[in-house]
């Protein structure tokens, strides 16, 4: 009996001693006061696993358990503010993640130096930039063309429409693919195109090297598609 509390003392120390698998951390420049939170997705809802009290510092820091990869966001509640709350999404894997940002922009100011998930999550978030951006021009050119009552630039604008959200799903899909040993590859999957035919996600999904299946978001993809076949 001794001996196994000894054992279980030392299991104790051991664990208290355990470094944790994510750090986050950075710096708000101008922030004076306000909440920082550190939030996660859990069943398709932003929930909050850690905040920060900021009072007369800009720097915050929270360190945390990572079983695999993961999406996580970086918000900002200011005091005495009407703002909408803005989120910086950023993809983390074990060691130091650090986020500098500014309060006047808060998230496109942000400057992310982490993981290289994280950089693969930036390369992909730069060209699905664009793809959003020309959405916009072909958005206000139907618009136009409804407001002229121009039916051959209406159709013209609703078929690139089309065409463009292809494209975009298609990119993804291929990027995916291309990095089938990252787990960011099942993330976007269910995060960007969800609603994509049966057979692209099967392709990300068969293309999934066996550690990123066995990660969380692997496992998420692998249960998502047995639910949308069952339909």
């Amino acid at each position: 009996m001794k001996k196994l509390f000894v054992l279980l003392a030392l299991l104790f120390i051991v664990s208290c001693g355990k470094d944790p698998d994510l750090i986050v951390k950075g710096q708000v420049k101008g922030l004076k006061k306000g909440t920082v939170y550190l939030e996660k997705e859990n069943d398709s809802a932003l929930v909050i696993v850690d905040s920060l009290v900021l009072n007369g510092a800009s720097d915050f820091e929270f360190k945390r358990d990572l079983e695999s990869p993961q999406a996580f966001y970086l918000r900002l509640d200011k005091n005495n503010s009407n703002e909408i709350e803005s989120r910086i999404i950023f993809f983390a894997d074990k060691g130091v993640t650090e986020i500098n940002t500014t309060l006047k922009h808060f998230v496109s100011d942000a400057v992310i130096t982490g993981s290289e998930q994280q950089k693969l999550f930036e390369n992909y978030q730069k060209v699905i930039n664009r793809y959003n951006d020309k959405k916009l021009d072909l958005i206000k050119e139907n618009f136009e063309a409804r407001m002229e009552k121009d039916s051959a630039k209406i159709l013209l604008s609703e078929k690139a429409l089309v065409n463009l959200v292809k494209s975009r799903y298609l990119y993804t899909v291929n990027f995916a693919v291309t990095n089938k040993d990252s787990e960011l590859s099942p993330y976007l999957a269910l995060s960007e195109i969800p609603d994509a035919q049966t057979k692209w996600l099967d392709t990300i999904n068969n293309s999934l090297t066996p550690k990123v299946k066995a990660s969380m978001y692997g496992k998420a993809l692998d249960d998502y598609l047995v639910q949308r076949k069952s339909y």
